[in-house]
């Protein structure tokens, strides 16, 4: 039996794409900004490479960036394109397709980032 206080609902539509599931809006006219959160870091930006679970490929991990969604979204398009690569963002780690750590770590350090390779 399902509570009275479940925030279940709609979360998809085909005419506004994503829905908030707390005030049931179109992601981009929320008027809640439940997403707005920042993460707190020590102010390191650390630069991985990671395999695990990926079928052997390697992908570049970065982690500890204090930015807005949208501006680590740009961010990551940003390195995407100096890697010459694809990636992603997910909770706020940038994704990069392939082994380009000093290639991330120096157009970081570019950006005024203090940048730490983290892992082996």
């Amino acid at each position: 039996m399902k509570s009275k206080l479940s925030t279940g609902g709609l979360v998809y539509s085909t005419e506004a794409g994503r829905m908030c599931p707390t005030c049931r809006q179109p992601v981009a006219q929320c008027v809640c900004k439940q997403a707005t959160v920042v993460p707190a870091g020590d102010g390191m930006v650390r630069v991985s490479r990671e395999t695990k679970g990926r079928g052997g490929k390697a992908v570049t991990l970065v982690k500890g960036v204090a930015m807005e969604a949208q501006d680590l979204a740009a961010l990551g398009k940003q390195l995407k394109a100096a890697c010459g690569s694809g990636g992603t963002v997910k909770d706020g780690v940038i994704e990069i397709q392939g082994d380009h750590v000093e290639k991330v770590m120096a157009a970081l350090q570019a950006r005024g980032h203090t940048v730490k390779r983290a892992g082996g």
